[in-house]
């Protein structure tokens, strides 16, 4: 990933994690989604502590430290990385109370949705400048770059949906248009942000780190730009489609079945690379991290067919809950917590040892951790999800959070092999800090690019 750091990267990991762990924690204690309506102010809260506090911090983190090996060149600002992560927060914060105060569990301080929603605009406009302005640094962008760069533009679509979101439930008496995207607008916000921002910025990181990882030639450029072409024209049907059928005030069927075929091929194209990479690696042993990132390809498969079979059953709107539910926790966590088993003690070896590489011996990147122990965090983990999705299908509340629970113990165990990593408790005496090394933060990288 390169020799320089992003000084901030970890601290977004960190954050990450802590909405991710709170989120479970809630579902654990019953509040939103399945307990109450999918719509309701307590899912809404749910809904973004995973899409905005966990997916999304983690992706901007990453990406921070990700994008400028894509073009081999800086990051075009490191010092906009902490303000961005501070006003994401803060914007997060002032949402979710916003939600808290509809749903009446605080005082009626409407006005913090739109102030949430603002503060949110400005932290990822300060994100989309940053990777926009280091991607515009490349002169041809590679296959994963293009991903990243659609990514940024279904974040921008994403938060605009967002925004007049916020607004129409802050105004009393929003106008006709408005109130048209209130009531119609959702499945866009939807679309763009977990197909177009998550789901693609995904796909181009995975190429990359899976070719990385695997010691495989990198994805066959031709057949990489039809899939982003295929995930691209699925965004713009959705984006740009759906909202001129709001503005005409027509309804959004055809726009989402023209989005669904394009989808269903971009996961089909996807697949085709990922076997590709699998078949050509020369690392014929897999890391756990690569092979739990298997894994959460397969979930995404399962949740095509599943979604496939809700549709055609005509059951897709009582189960769209669980649909996205496994799309968010089996496919995008799974792949991400996978990615951060490997990219945190990376991280962490580049460093405390990069001062001292050449010099002095060193451990290896996979001597920062234990598979075999951290092996089980992730069996636990994907097979609570498994069978939370099993029950929110057959609507069984109790059973769910039961299997949340199981999914919290996971959580906190692959946390603590990251804690591990990033302390070098598992590197063996005398290789854990020679003389010249430097000693990991738990928040924070000690360089910076």
């Amino acid at each position: 990933m390169g020799g320089n750091l992003s000084k901030w990267t970890i601290s977004y990991f960190v954050v990450a994690l802590i909405w991710l762990l709170a989120a479970e924690f809630l579902m654990v204690a019953g509040f939103g989604f399945p307990s109450a309506d999918i719509a309701a102010p307590d899912t809404l809260v749910l809904v973004h502590m995973i899409a905005v506090g966990w997916l999304s911090m983690t992706m901007c983190g990453a990406l921070f430290q990700f994008v400028p090996v894509l073009i081999s060149g800086p990051l075009y600002a490191e010092r906009w990385t902490l303000p961005a992560l501070v006003l994401l927060t803060a914007g997060l914060v002032a949402l979710l109370a916003g939600f808290l105060a509809i749903g009446g569990r605080i005082a009626p301080w409407i006005w913090l949705l739109p102030l949430g929603a603002g503060l949110l605009i400005a932290g990822f406009a300060l994100v989309v400048a940053n990777l926009g302005m280091t991607l515009w640094q490349a002169r041809t962008l590679s296959p994963s770059a293009r991903f990243v760069a659609s990514g940024l533009v279904a974040i921008c679509a994403t938060i605009i949906f967002g925004g007049i979101f916020s607004l129409a439930l802050f105004e009393p008496s929003p106008g006709l248009l408005v109130s048209n995207i209130l009531i119609s607008g959702l499945p866009i916000h939807v679309i763009a942000g977990l197909g177009g921002w998550m789901t693609l910025t995904a796909i181009g990181v995975s190429y990359r780190l899976l070719s990385m990882f695997m010691l495989a030639p990198d994805v066959d450029a031709r057949k990489s730009r039809v899939t982003w072409f295929l995930g691209s024209l699925a965004l713009g049907v959705a984006v740009v489609g759906g909202a001129v059928a709001i503005m005409i005030t027509q309804g959004l069927d055809l726009i989402l079945l023209l989005a669904a075929v394009a989808g269903v091929a971009t996961l089909l194209g996807y697949a085709r690379d990922v076997l590709s990479l699998y078949g050509s690696r020369k690392r014929r042993v897999l890391e756990l991290n690569t092979r739990m990132a298997a894994w959460s390809l397969a979930t995404l498969g399962v949740a095509a067919v599943l979604g496939l079979a809700l549709l055609l059953s005509g059951a897709l709107s009582r189960h769209v809950g669980a649909l996205i539910f496994l799309v968010a926790f089996g496919w995008l966590s799974g792949l991400i917590l996978a990615s951060l088993y490997k990219i945190v003690p990376f991280l962490t070896w580049l460093e405390t040892y990069g001062p001292v590489m050449g010099k002095v011996p060193t451990p290896r990147v996979q001597d920062l951790v234990v598979e075999r122990r951290g092996f089980k965090w992730f069996v636990m983990y994907f097979g609570f999800t498994w069978v939370a999705t099993a029950m929110l299908v057959m609507e069984s509340p109790v059973a769910f959070r039961i299997a949340a629970a199981g999914m919290i113990i996971a959580t906190l165990g692959v946390l603590k092999e990251l804690v591990r990593a990033r302390r070098l408790t598992d590197v063996a005496e005398p290789l854990r800090l020679p003389a010249g090394a430097l000693v990991p933060n738990l928040l924070f990288c000690r360089t910076s690019s």
